[in-house]
């Protein structure tokens, strides 16, 4: 059994305001001194891969999926009381973390077009998470994305944008899949914005192919280092692209939770996705609070030295 205090925990304001909006923060997780000396470790242990659970040559931008399992800063940052009292406010005590993943963003790189995720499974259209049809929220699924500024995050260096209240309704079909092309990667402008999906155009899974994003909607979400951003992965979201000066790179880190009664790469013994694959023999969601009384997902454990994998399988 994991447990979290309640020093974090939502008020029943702060919850109702969730549920209408599909996001909360940004909130502080650490001081910018703090995030920054952090960060300054945690980029200097990515190039080391000895101990990352995707091993061998691993292209494009999942190289870094789940480095949280291998990097001891990043896996003390996923069970941070300050981000998972809030998540299991929302998503009640049995929580996983299911996967985490590095955003960077280099002057001229494109802004990420408009999107949802209900079941991760946009680039290849087989689901990378289910939830129990008796137990869905919201009615099609999805994740808590709790997604932390290692650097500052400005409209010149490319933030986040927000469309407040568009997480109730999905606009997009992620069972379609979408075709990657990596030649397209900062080639395309979508009005007047250059925007693409890492290789791939996510307009592609429209419902309705005539229907745009209400920009009007939308709003940019300015952050410093050690703020976080937790919101529903069914909200619509984007970001700009990277105007600025080149020494001006914008870092974000992602960990996305679902409750213990969801299952998560179903039937999937690999991934490949944006230009890359992992093989997923190593991978095991983390228990970040309470119980997994389901059992149906592998996880990890964590030690004093780490994190050893549960010999349970789905």
């Amino acid at each position: 059994m994991t447990t979290t205090g309640s020093r974090f925990r939502l008020t029943e304001a702060e919850k109702a305001a969730f549920q209408r909006n599909g996001y909360l923060g940004p909130v502080r997780i650490y001081d910018e001194e703090d995030m920054t000396a952090r960060w300054n470790t945690i980029r200097r242990q990515l190039n080391d891969r000895s101990h990352a659970i995707y091993s061998g040559e691993v292209a494009g931008s999942i190289a870094n999926y789940d480095r949280h399992l291998d990097i001891d800063l990043l896996s003390e940052h996923i069970m941070k009381p300050e981000i998972v009292d809030r998540v299991a406010s929302i998503l009640g005590p049995d929580v996983l973390c299911w996967r985490s993943e590095f955003f960077p963003k280099f002057q001229g790189d494109e802004g990420t077009d408009w999107h949802q995720a209900a079941t991760f499974g946009h680039a290849s259209g087989t689901p990378q998470i289910v939830w129990p049809s008796v137990e869905k929220q919201p009615a099609f699924g999805g994740a808590i994305t709790a997604w932390t500024a290692f650097t500052h995050s400005t409209k010149e260096n490319g933030c986040l944008q927000l469309m407040p209240g568009t997480h109730t309704s999905m606009n997009y079909d992620e069972s379609k899949g979408m075709a990657y092309d990596p030649a397209a990667i900062n080639r395309r402008v979508k009005d007047d914005i250059k925007r693409g999906f890492y290789g791939y155009d996510y307009r592609r899974l429209q419902k309705d192919p005539d229907w745009k994003p209400d920009e009007s909607q939308a709003f940019p979400l300015v952050m410093r280092p050690g703020e976080c951003v937790i919101f529903w992965s069914t909200l619509m979201h984007a970001s700009l692209p990277h105007t600025g000066a080149k020494k001006d790179y914008r870092m974000g880190f992602t960990a996305r939770y679902v409750p213990t009664s969801v299952r998560i790469y179903p039937g999937t013994d690999g991934v490949a996705e944006y230009g890359g694959g992992i093989d997923l023999t190593e991978y095991g969601a983390v228990l970040v609070s309470g119980t997994d009384r389901y059992r149906h997902n592998r996880t990890v454990r964590r030690s004093r030295r780490g994190f050893t994998f549960s010999p349970h399988q789905p």
